[in-house]
């Protein structure tokens, strides 16, 4: 099963945009599917994540303006980015693996790519 991300673009500060996480197969076997993103000249980092029993876990600098969301029998998890800042610019990338992030299972797509700008 691969995961690829859709839903990126140019959005003006404060703006919002819906991320798509789209499976080629099933994922009610995965336990947690997460977004990541990976800035320009920086690490990839864990934006959220989210188990099957609908678990989640966000990275503090996202906490109350980004949903992650699960909907195995459309094999989609979803990222409603809210409030967004020219920070949050970055290559946004799914992927299945921990909760936390410490450990992906798959090869990393391309992602998509977030710009924040006015």
């Amino acid at each position: 099963v691969q995961l690829q991300a859709f839903g990126g673009g140019l959005v003006q500060p404060g703006g919002f945009l819906r991320l798509s996480c789209v499976a080629s197969g099933s994922i009610s076997r995965f336990d947690a599917i997460g977004w990541y993103r990976q800035a320009s000249g920086k690490n990839r980092e864990l934006v959220a994540s989210i188990t099957s029993a609908g678990s989640t876990n966000y990275a503090d600098s996202v906490k109350g303006r980004f949903t992650i969301s699960r909907d195995n029998a459309k094999r989609t998890v979803l990222l409603q980015m809210n409030s967004l800042k020219p920070e949050d610019t970055a290559v946004y990338l799914c992927n299945t693996g921990t909760l936390h992030g410490t450990i992906v299972y798959k090869p990393w797509g391309q992602g998509t790519q977030v710009t924040v700008s006015s």
